[in-house]
């Protein structure tokens, strides 16, 4: 079914996917029509001027020094936990420590395994590292070259007959890799962020026998040779230094990335800015010595090229001591208790289960989860919220929905929020939502940004179309992210499935950099999706109210497997205002399942057929 990409005649012809009569495969369907339809339509440092010296952040509070004092004060530091499992280059049996973790986590797609893999500074030769499900993999330096694995870091999809479209929920941070090859492998779909690296070499984004795949997401990493995306349908790349990018298929967007290929879009679809408006890299675990930190990179305006060109990056840090090292069995009143004395949260890897909302409430908080840690609210809660102050950051963490419906799952910011956070906004990175595919789950609205300036770099908000759990009204969630505060900025938006509005803009200059949307595949039929006289919800609405609002790069794709004769009006919907532009829009319709009338409001040309080709608009209005 995959046809080759024509970028090159220099490299092997990719050969089709296996047709095989998998279980897995029948499970999901529709993702493996989905990567068909992308192959098949496949067209061919900013340098630090000091480095920064480790130091603690003055202006991040301790731990309240009375509530330390107290008897029944909670204690900073401890032990990271059975799963987070630490190397050094002396560590006999690595590899086969390394082997017996992804045995577990191959395939485990919906399982309760979660697991950090942690190397300490040095050099490692010889290891393959193959990362399955609820898997991290970092160096422990403070830049990525003080951790050299002279070997690979691994993903592929023989689990699923050579189709990537479901390697989810996995990540790379912090190393140096020198791959056997020449070339390493890491072929991912969503929520699998791939940060802080150094390739020494190239970098294949696709399965063995350039199979079907669909991701992606690369920050702050620097890769020496070229990227070779082949198969994957989309991806974007921030602030990292390339040696060269191979071909795209439909959506390809580089912000900040030096060596990005020149703007080109539609053909070849490439979006490219010179710069990221801001950004602020993600909290990252380091060792300083025998001792466990946590580094806090500054913010960056006209940001382009990695951090730590010159060796350490810009910043701050913070002792562990100043951190409750949470373990999953942990009540949601001992996080919130923690929170109050002052300290910090780490989540070690495991199912947290909150029958209250973790409360964040302090300036310069840090919620740091490792190996996936997930939080699962029961009775309905909200599994987290953020009070309207300055420079929280939220990384590295999953929420599933419970059974019982929760009207919201992440709060950024109370319902009107409205402080200046400008020169010290709250982040949200590689903070993903799941509704259903583990087990029966319901939301109203998943995501719900309130604080102004907020930056949302990397997330996979997914309403499950497989696994258990999963039905038009079993796992309803009306809504995907909706932002009511100004002045936000989005970096790779991926929202998926939701039964209504995948995303609703509401506050004023909010920006978004790459959105990856699919409409839900399960809609019984046209009626199910009426939306007033419109056929359907736009996947990416802004407000009628908005003035100003920027986006560039945004695709969404249907795939209406139960209903294949729905008909989704446009992809995008905005008020027609002088401040309100796009750039670089496609709309794709998955093998003719579904189609497309327009691309944003009444403005593009319909898809039609089952050739899966996009309909593009360039600049709107």
């Amino acid at each position: 079914m995959t046809s080759s990409p024509t970028e090159s005649s220099s490299r092997p012809e990719p050969t089709s996917a296996t047709e095989s009569s998998s279980p897995r495969r029948s499970a999901v369907g529709r993702r493996a029509v989905l990567g068909a339809a992308a192959a098949a339509s496949a067209p061919a440092l900013l340098g630090l001027s000091t480095p920064a010296s480790a130091a603690p952040a003055s202006a991040a509070p301790a731990a309240a020094t009375s509530s330390r004092r107290s008897p029944r004060a909670l204690p900073g530091g401890g032990d990271l936990g059975p799963n987070v499992i630490v190397f050094d280059p002396s560590t006999p049996g690595i590899q086969a420590k390394l082997d017996e973790v992804f045995k577990k986590q191959e395939s485990a797609q919906f399982d309760t395994g979660r697991y950090a893999l942690l190397f300490k500074p040095g050099t490692y030769n010889g290891l393959n590292a193959q990362i399955g499900f609820y898997t991290s993999i970092a160096g422990l330096g403070l830049s990525p070259d003080d951790t050299t694995i002279n070997g690979d870091v691994t993903v592929d999809a023989g689990w699923f007959d050579g189709n990537a479209t479901q390697n989810f929920w996995r990540s790379a941070e912090n190393l140096a890799v020198v791959p056997v090859s020449g070339t390493n492998r890491w072929a991912v779909a969503q929520a699998a962020p791939f940060r802080r690296m150094h390739v020494r070499g190239g970098l294949n984004l696709a399965p063995d026998g350039y199979g079907w795949a669909s991701g992606g997401y690369i920050a702050d990493s620097r890769i020496d040779g070229q990227v070779g995306p082949y198969s994957q349908q989309q991806w974007y790349t921030r602030d990292s230094v390339v040696g060269g990018w191979q071909n795209a298929v439909w959506n390809m967007v580089f912000s900040g990335v030096e060596g990005a290929p020149a703007q080109s879009f539609p053909d070849p679809p490439y979006t490219t800015l010179d710069t990221t408006p801001v950004s602020r890299e993600k909290p990252f675990l380091y060792l300083d010595g025998g001792d466990y930190r946590v580094f806090l990179p500054e913010k960056r305006t006209g940001a382009r090229g990695v951090t730590w060109g010159n060796g350490t990056p810009r910043g701050t840090s913070l002792p562990l001591s100043q951190f409750y090292v949470a373990q999953p069995d942990v009540t949601a009143a001992t996080l919130n208790e923690a929170l109050a004395q002052g300290l910090h949260l780490l989540l070690t890897p495991g199912i947290y289960h909150l029958d209250q909302p973790i409360q964040v409430d302090r300036a310069n908080t840090v919620v740091l989860g490792l190996g996936y840690a997930t939080l699962v609210p029961d009775n309905g809660v909200t599994a987290l919220k953020v009070a309207d102050v300055d420079g929280v950051r939220l990384a590295g963490f999953l929420i599933d929905a419970g059974p019982v419906n929760s009207e919201t799952l992440l709060e950024v910011g109370p319902e009107g929020a409205s402080a200046d956070h400008s020169a010290n906004p709250t982040t949200v990175q590689d903070v993903f939502i799941r509704i259903g595919g583990a087990g029966p789950g319901k939301a109203t609205t998943c995501m719900v940004i309130n604080s102004r300036h907020t930056i949302v770099d990397h997330t996979w908000v997914w309403r499950a179309d497989h696994g258990d759990g999963v039905g038009w009204e079993t796992n309803r969630a009306d809504y995907g992210v909706r932002v009511n505060g100004d002045d936000v900025l989005a970096t790779g938006l991926f929202v998926e499935h939701f039964n209504k509005y995948d995303v609703q803009w509401y506050g004023q200059r909010g920006r978004t950099i790459f959105f990856q949307n699919e409409k839900a595949y399960d809609a019984p039929n046209q009626a199910a999706i009426q939306n007033g006289s419109i056929k359907g919800y736009a996947a990416y609405k802004v407000a009628d109210s908005v003035t100003e609002h920027e986006g560039w790069g945004l695709g969404s794709y249907c795939y209406y497997n139960v209903d294949p004769s729905i008909v989704q009006h446009h992809g995008f919907a905005a008020p027609n205002a002088a401040g309100v532009k796009f750039h670089n829009l496609l709309v794709v319709s998955l093998g003719g399942n579904g189609q497309y009338e327009c691309v944003i409001n009444d403005t593009g040309s319909p898809t039609s057929g089952t050739s899966t080709v996009p309909s593009t608009v360039v600049s709107y209005p």
